[in-house]
């Protein structure tokens, strides 16, 4: 009895390893105009060059064997990866439409229940994202509204830092509480005090969500869904989703509550208004699901992205002195000690504007971004790209691209100044990705960047704590910009 079921076992596994074979042989078929790229082993793909640290590590030598277009593989699903600024741009921008899907995310999918504003495709996707980028622009994104509620933003900021009393600190924490701020008054009309438990919680919760969709685990659950079902993994794959769903979920109750029509407060009751005027609708894209979505993707995003880019910032400028310098001379000669720097002076303002693009630059935040998908079947430089693959605009590589910079290594304003001194931008300055994609609070970042970054410096000088040693760019990268940092008064300038 024993060996017959022996038998039979051998016998199941047999073909069923059979059967997995076969069907990676079919697909493999399918693919097989797909670029070039690494021998994927059969059910397991690459998994050497799967997930955003192996791309760092691996997609450099990848371009040097494959050139500018190649492919990984996730288990039996092929990733075509665009290595450089051509390849990117040609993607991007020359097939903008073809490369404008997001591939499918089974842990969004599932606490999003279908609705995350960055992963949906096609109309629903057009009409949230107009709708939300049309609102942020008519509520004051890139208006004089928006500037006067970060300059007010920044006066709280600069009351924060002075009462470090010069110390050593780590700015990250008051950076984040003034960027929450901005987002959270947009968003939902709320304005916290520093020190309030409730913008304390809300940053480390962001902090946690955003990070986590880097995480082994994450890429272990979008990988194995099966994996979402087990208690345990799906406590710490969804606790911060969760978290920040019940903190959103209390706002928008209150805003149905006090919503006036006719005078809309902020994002919120604006999205609350376009939800009633399409309720006869059916089917429409409009519910209190994808509300609450898009605003935990304004919040976490917008809030954790620009105070880790302003962190880094002040942490680049205390390591470079010579160009802190320089930076404050500039800002003192076209707005003096005390008028505070406005969105208009930026043109005045080269040297400060060329320090702020090329500290992006280096920092390389995203370096994969958000991933893309094909909306039809394409060709593309020699090779077919079906509909439906996941595609990687690999960003580090357009902003460190030696064909575009001529120190890409290197910490160097140059690479945003011309032989006169100007500012001169340059096409491959993409942090913020490009394309249909393109990230929807670019131009709210963009605002907050030089507003506080300016509003600092003009007020204090950052210096690294006594006995502490200088580091360059790629050092503080590779330190994660965990470090502390002085602010001293400039003589002259109140900080009241």
């Amino acid at each position: 009895m024993m060996s017959v079921l022996l038998v039979f076992s051998v016998v199941v596994s047999f073909l069923l390893s059979l059967l997995f074979l076969l069907t990676f042989w079919r697909k493999q078929k399918k693919y097989k105009f797909l670029p070039p790229g690494p021998a994927p082993l059969p059910l397991l793909g690459t998994p050497r060059y799967i997930g955003d640290r192996a791309a760092c590590k691996y997609f450099p030598e990848l371009h040097r064997t494959y050139g500018p277009v190649f492919t990984v593989w996730r288990l039996t699903e092929p990733t075509v990866v665009l290595y450089g600024y051509e390849a990117v741009k040609d993607a991007l921008l020359r097939h903008a439409e073809e490369f404008s899907d997001r591939p499918f995310s089974p842990i969004i999918d599932v606490y999003s229940k279908g609705d995350s504003f960055p992963t949906v495709n096609g109309e629903r996707w057009r009409q949230l994202r107009r709708f939300t980028i049309s609102t942020l622009r008519n509520f004051g994104m890139g208006k004089s509204s928006m500037e006067r509620q970060i300059l007010e933003e920044s006066k709280y900021l600069i009351k924060a830092v002075t009462q470090m009393g010069g110390k050593p600190f780590n700015p990250l924490n008051v950076l984040s509480c003034a960027v929450g701020n901005i987002t959270c008054c947009t968003l939902l009309r709320e304005h916290f005090e520093y020190n309030d438990p409730k913008l304390q919680e809300l940053i480390i919760t962001t902090r946690r969500f955003i990070f986590n969709t880097h995480s082994y685990l994450h890429e272990l659950g979008n990988t194995f869904p099966f994996l979402l079902n087990v208690p345990i993994l799906k406590e710490k794959i969804f606790k911060e989703s969760s978290q920040l769903i019940e903190f959103v979920k209390i706002y928008i109750e209150n805003h149905k509550r006090s919503l006036n029509p006719k005078a809309p407060r902020d994002f919120t009751d604006y999205f609350l208004i376009k939800i009633k005027e399409e309720e006869s609708r059916m089917g429409s894209n409009f519910n209190e699901n994808s509300l609450l979505m898009t605003i935990i993707t304004l919040l976490a995003a917008g809030t954790e992205t620009t105070s880790a880019t302003l962190n880094f910032a002040l942490n680049l400028i205390s390591n470079y002195p010579d160009v802190q310098v320089k930076v404050q001379q500039e800002i003192d000669e076209v707005t003096g000690s005390q008028r505070s720097p406005g969105i208009m002076d930026r043109a005045q303002m080269p040297y400060t504007n060329a320090f702020i693009h090329e500290m992006q630059r280096v920092l390389d935040l995203a370096p994969v971004a958000h991933y893309h998908a094909m909306t039809k079947d394409t060709q593309f430089r020699g090779y077919t790209i079906p509909k439906g693959t996941t595609v990687i605009p690999f960003l580090s590589s357009v902003l460190s691209d030696p064909t575009q910079w001529e120190t890409p290594e290197d910490f160097n304003l140059g690479h945003f100044l011309d032989d006169e001194g100007q500012f001169r931008m340059r096409p491959a300055f993409m942090p913020f990705s490009a394309g249909k994609r393109i990230c929807a609070g670019e131009n709210l970042a963009r605002m907050e960047l030089f507003l506080l970054f300016c509003a600092l410096l003009q007020k204090f000088s950052f210096t690294l704590p006594p006995g502490t040693e200088r580091q360059d760019c790629r050092k503080l990268k590779q330190n994660k910009v965990q470090a502390q940092i002085c602010a001293k008064p400039r003589p002259g300038s109140s900080t009241a």
